[in-house]
């Protein structure tokens, strides 16, 4: 039968066969002058401008090309079968190349002709109608043999839906790019289901040719050393720094040659006289790290040299390791080996030999090293063996001190810093690919190998783009674009030349400009400082924190100014450093401190400085830049900003002073864009719903109404489960931020609330709300007592009011005279970066503001904003928006936005400003709202129900099938999502989409299944396929019910049973009962342990009501908690030998997989053990098993009843 495998719903007719020559007519219309329409090109991946795809046309002239109308089909002449052909979709008109032919369509709709043009099989088609060329990679197309084939095409009604349904897809490809991967294969499936097979051959032998794979195994070791070989020669070619040797395999080997460049480095120091055993033990064991973290630290040094001492005679020798100074050049020695061969040891767990790939050496030590993998393999199979190494303890001795890995297969290369297991265990989040200095990535392993790793580029980056965050005591690196910038802004010092760096907020900006600030320390010997400026006071902290917790280790310091008297000592004091301050305290020493004429006053306006602006946009006003200009005679200014002021929304016009940041500054130096970032998931999308009246003509003072504030909160409280986390469950949620144009209306809504949870009002929260989160919503207020002066006295009054709600909320005790520490404390308890933060009893859910915290505030767990106000100017919109995409966990998607006010004039502004700052008011806005969702839900549903819709009919799908089902489910799972996280989702709309949630719950035990079956290859040949990773469902989220909440209904239930009161009813016990064991029951699914005990106590109530009377039923509750770990406790001390009470106090202090003290538990316990057995097990041995008992034993069953 003449039909493709997948139809649309109420499409039964055959396919007719027609003759391609039928389908076309050949446009022959050709240009009689020079450049009569626009120019333009046919590409294998689209229509383009012949200017986008090369820098000048390319021939002498365009006289005699042909001329294109939109939906013209064009063909090229000659490797037609590669996919060059096209219909123009694109353009209005244009003209080509006559190398190509040009095609009307004959009864044909041209959006099912261009998904036809580019399926696999339609390529078989053409090269049936080829012949061979002048050389044999050229194929000719014969015309008179490719119109007389046949195609399959459909009525025209069906050619739309199919069109229509593909172009839909292309859309959703280029709009969400994150889900680029899946859709490409989704498409690929869809195509290949979807056409009748125009190819060759046929599924059954593509599918069963084993034989082609079977030797393509044989030969991928062979490959892969093909590729490391490349990469070598890549390395060391031509005039490279970099030397190869082939000689160093071994530890040992890899040692001596240290020893020798150690040695060589140092011969005065040395006296020419060898280092002795004894001396160069106490060197090994000094370059022997314990973290990466440690090596780290070492290879700071001092003032650039990395140093070992060593004791000879009554001399400390100082012997330099590596001068980070002598960067291609000087004492710096560049080598590559390969293969090298990390040992077995003696721990249980290591008993295999490792061969290590490609690592790169400088001065003898390993700081970069590299996985390589086949085309065949992913990168993350290199980035998975670099963690198997990690945790083995590969990389010890001279290889702890690595600082960086690159992972690749050949056609896509990662890098990343050097981490633990249990970091690197964490996966995609520490990996950043490499694009070049416009932002276009770098995907080629031999391409990355010239842009990175080549010298001084590999150097470098060791040297000048890794921070040490020493609050986190771990390694960070640079991502791309933030070395570019650097580097711009280094050219630019070199030249005199100011500028900024316009970087999306959220892509981590702080660290960009610590390293850009210290750089040019660093690299420009006439700066003798330079100053970061700051505009509020409450970043000041934040930012001097952060640059503390940078320079920490490194040689340059940091000094933030208490005071301006402070600030001027800094100046004057001839140190090179790099000082924080505000432009507050700069513009008071500059007017009101220095005195004309004085030392100090010529000292300080003399200095070269270079200042440091961060937020640019609005820190330092045009007028006081000029002023500050002014006073330093030679002064460069670099800005830092995710929102320049364009000529579109630029400055009011004052005098002649500057209105853009450019203008203000000079010239970009770098860009990375809230597109760019998004596309590199450096941070998330936006996902935005516009609320509020639909008619324009609204009067704005609905908007004052307690009704509307009603409305507002209603969505906040009872509609926002998935913005907020809920499912995640407590602990786990996230953070909103109500923002209100005034601050009498921010009181209002803040006492409104505060009724609404007391139950003193009309508004009530949602049930199932409280069973999740019970004390939901914990909110507080923060806002300026200065903003209005003449309400400054109220506004104090309330302040003081809501810090009293806040002081008993958390035991702390601010009032309004120390404003600044509560709003500090507010920052850090929303930004929840310390670990006291994530216990619930210390969260927040929601924030009332005007204008605080919406530019500048990082908290990556804030997840949603609702703006209950009028739209804002376009860069004020962006750095709203930005508070709230972040990344964070798995089920943080997408920053969330709902505007309350005007949604037609704030989806417009919107758009105008996601436009503005995603290409300088070019291309598209890169958010989503509610109708685009549902469009993509459409189109998902409408994907999974093609492939069937029970069990039985996904169950007799071909494993092929089966993985396209995969992609094709968890696209339904991320759009499905995506549509319950809007306030304005309703169970009941699935309909519209013949779709449910029992359905989608159907449908992911499908998909458990299924992924359950593709782990069991069929056959040993079957490469690793991409469906096998660690993707977890997002739309499905049970309800997980609070165990305070079914604690305080039993307490309820434990009162009712008072005999004083008389309307008890055994009934209405018995149905309470009832009502308590399915809420256990339900909680017990997510933790039986504790489910089972609260049972417990139900069963006792129920059989003994007399006993609980009175009862405080959390006393006894927790009382069965602690006999149950009691007894987990002395069950494990006893089946180890172990003292009871060592066992209890790590329990008791475990935290994040952590023991308190493992070390000296380790030793204790093997003290306990060896007294109790006859033939104890060996020391090492035992510490290693005892420490992955007690995780694994002993605490996953008691962190249950605990915690």
């Amino acid at each position: 039968m003449n039909t493709p495998k997948i139809r649309f719903k109420g499409f039964e007719d055959d396919w007719e066969q027609r003759k391609f020559g039928e389908l076309v007519n050949e446009i022959r219309e050709k240009t009689k002058s020079e450049n009569e329409d626009t120019l333009l090109s046919c590409a294998i991946d689209g229509m383009y401008l012949n200017s986008e795809l090369f820098s000048h046309f390319r021939g002498s002239s365009n006289i005699g090309y042909l001329k294109v109308k939109k939906n013209d089909l064009i063909l090229s002449a000659q490797n037609l079968h590669l996919g060059n052909c096209n219909v123009n979709l694109r353009f209005e008109h244009g003209i080509i190349s006559p190398a190509y032919k040009v095609y009307e369509l004959v009864d044909c709709n041209p959006l099912f002709i261009q998904a036809w043009v580019k399926q696999d099989s339609t390529k078989d088609f053409f090269l049936k109608a080829s012949t061979e060329g002048a050389s044999v990679c050229r194929k000719n197309i014969v015309w008179e043999e490719l119109y007389e084939q046949t195609v399959s095409v459909p009525e025209i009604k069906e050619q739309e839906k199919i069109g229509y349904y593909f172009r839909s897809l292309d859309h959703l490809i280029t709009l969400h790019q994150r889900k680029c991967c899946e859709l490409k294969k989704l498409k690929q499936y869809m195509a290949n289901h979807m056409f009748v097979n125009q190819s060759i051959k046929c599924d059954r032998d593509i599918a069963t040719n084993h034989k082609k794979l079977q030797e393509r195994t044989k030969e991928m070791g062979e490959l892969e050393s093909v590729i490391e070989q490349r990469l070598i020669d890549q390395l060391c070619g031509g005039d490279s720094q970099w030397t190869y040797r082939k000689d160093i395999r071994t530890e040992e080997q890899l040692w001596d040659n240290f020893k020798y460049i150690l040695e060589q480095n140092n011969k005065a120091k040395l006296d020419d006289t060898p280092l002795s055993e004894s001396e160069f033990a106490k060197i090994k064991n000094d370059v022997s790290h314990a973290s990466f973290y440690d090596a780290g630290k070492w290879q700071v040094g001092e003032n650039g040299k990395v140093y070992v001492h060593v004791q000879r005679g009554n001399e400390t020798l100082h012997l330099v390791v590596m001068n980070n100074e002598h960067i291609a050049g000087g004492t710096s020695v560049y080598e590559v080996i390969n293969q090298y061969q990390a040992f077995k040891t003696d721990e249980v767990d290591d008993k295999r030999d490792r061969r290590f790939d490609v690592t790169l050496l400088i001065n003898g030590i390993p700081m970069i090293h590299i996985e390589l993998k086949n085309k065949d393999h992913s990168y993350m199979d290199g980035y998975r063996q670099i963690e198997k190494y990690v945790s083995e303890g590969k990389f010890r001795g001279l290889f702890s001190n690595v600082q960086m890995f690159v992972v690749s297969n050949a056609v896509d290369t990662k890098y990343f810093a050097a981490a633990t297991a249990a970091e690197l265990d964490k996966g995609k989040k520490f990996i950043t690919g490499w694009v070049d200095e416009e932002n276009s990535p770098v995907c080629d392993y031999l391409d990355f190998a010239e842009a990175v790793l080549r010298i001084p580029q590999a150097h470098e980056m060791i040297a000048k783009y890794m921070v040490l965050d020493n609050e986190k005591k771990k390694l960070l690196i640079l991502r791309p674009y933030q070395i570019h910038a650097i580097e711009a802004m280094r050219a630019a010092s070199k030249r005199g030349m100011s500028g900024f760096i316009w970087h999306t907020t959220g892509s981590g900006k702080t660290m960009t400009s610590y390293k850009a600030t210290r750089n040019l320390l660093m690299d420009i010997p006439s700066i003798e400082k330079t100053v970061f400026l700051i505009d509020r006071k409450d970043l000041d902290m934040q930012t001097k924190m952060a640059f503390q917790s940078y320079a920490d280790n490194d040689t340059i310091d940091v000094d933030d100014t208490e005071n301006v008297d402070a600030l001027i000592r800094r100046m004057a004091d001839g140190n090179r450093q790099m000082i924080v301050t505000t432009r507050q305290k700069l513009q008071t020493m500059i007017t009101k401190k220095l005195q004309e004429g004085t030392k100090e006053y010529e000292k300080i306006r003399n200095l070269r400085v270079a200042f440091v602006v961060d937020e640019c946009h609005r820190a330092v006003t045009p007028e006081t830049k000029r002023r500050i200009e002014r006073f330093f005679a030679h002064s460069l200014w670099y800005g830092f900003t995710g929102t320049p002021i364009f000529d579109e929304n630029r400055y009011e016009q004052k005098g002649d002073l500057p209105q853009t940041t450019e203008e203000l500054y000079g010239s970009c130096l770098h860009s990375y864009t809230i597109k760019e970032a998004i596309h590199d998931e450096a941070v998330l999308g936006f996902m935005v719903e516009n609320l509020g009246p639909k008619k324009e003509d609204v009067d704005d003072a609905v908007f004052e109404t307690e009704e509307h504030m009603r409305q507002v909160l209603d969505v906040i409280l009872n509609q926002s489960y998935t913005k907020l986390g809920m499912q995640n469950g407590k602990g786990r949620t996230y953070e909103g931020i109500l923002t209100i144009g005034s601050i009498a209306k921010a009181q209002r809504y803040y006492e409104l609330l505060k009724r609404i949870k007391e139950g003193k009002d009309a508004l009530k929260i949602n049930e199932e709300i409280c069973k999740v989160v019970p004390d939901f919503p914990k909110f507080a207020i923060t806002y300026s007592v200065t903003e209005n002066d003449e309400a400054s006295t109220v506004n104090q009054d309330k302040i003081r009011e809501s810090m009293k709600d806040y002081n008993e909320m958390f035991g702390t005790h601010y009032d309004v005279e120390n404003i600044n520490a509560y709003n500090s404390n507010l920052n850090d308890r929303l930004a929840r970066k310390e670990k006291r933060y994530l216990e619930r009893s210390q969260q927040l859910d929601l924030v009332i503001v005007v204008n605080r915290l919406l530019t500048g505030f990082d908290a990556p767990c804030l997840s949603t904003l609702y703006m209950d106000r009028q739209p804002m100017s376009p860069q004020d919109i962006i750095q709203a928006f930005s508070r709230t995409n972040r990344l964070f966990d798995a089920n943080k998607t997408y920053g969330q936005v709902v505007t309350f006010q005007s949604p037609k004039e704030f989806k417009k502004e919107i758009d105008r400003a996601l436009r503005l700052y995603s290409r300088g008011g070019e291309g598209v806005a890169v958010s989503e709202d509610w109708n685009s969702v549902r469009e993509t839900f459409s189109i998902a549903v409408k994907t999974i129900h093609a492939m069937g819709r029970t069990p039985e009919e996904i169950h007799q799908l071909s494993r092929e099938q089966k993985k396209a089902f995969v992609y094709a489910f968890r696209g339904l799972d991320k759009s499905f999502a995506h549509l319950k996280a809007f306030s304005r989702y309703r169970e009941e709309l699935l309909t519209e989409y013949d779709f449910s949630q029992e359905e989608y719950e159907n449908y992911a035990a499908m998909y458990k299944n299924v992924m359950e079956e593709l782990k069991d290859p069929k056959d040993k040949t079957e490469k690793e396929d991409p469906v096998m990773d660690d993707y977890d469902l997002i739309a499905y989220s049970k309800m997980r019910v609070d165990f305070e909440y079914i604690v305080e209904l039993l307490q309820g239930l434990v009162n009712y049973l008072d005999q004083t009161h008389d309307d008890f009813q055994d009934a209405i016990f018995a149905k309470n009962i009832l009502a308590l064991r399915e809420i256990s029951k339900e909680f017990a699914e997510d933790n039986q342990q504790l489910g089972a005990l609260l049972q417990q106590v139900i069963d006792n109530i129920e059989q003994d009501k007399a006993r609980y009377k009175g009862q405080d039923i959390g006393v006894v509750i927790n009382q069965m908690r602690y006999d149950a770990i009691d007894t987990e406790i002395r069950t494990f001390a006893k089946l180890w030998n172990l003292n009871e009470d060592d066992v209890r106090y790590e329990v008791y202090h475990y935290r994040d997989g952590k023991m308190e003290n493992e070390n000296t538990f380790k030793d204790r316990a093997y003290a306990s053990y060896k007294e109790g057995v006859e033939e104890p097990m060996p020391p090492f041995k035992f510490r290693k098993i005892i420490v992955e008992k007690f995780k694994h034993d002993l605490m996953e069953n008691v962190l249950p009843l605990r915690d």
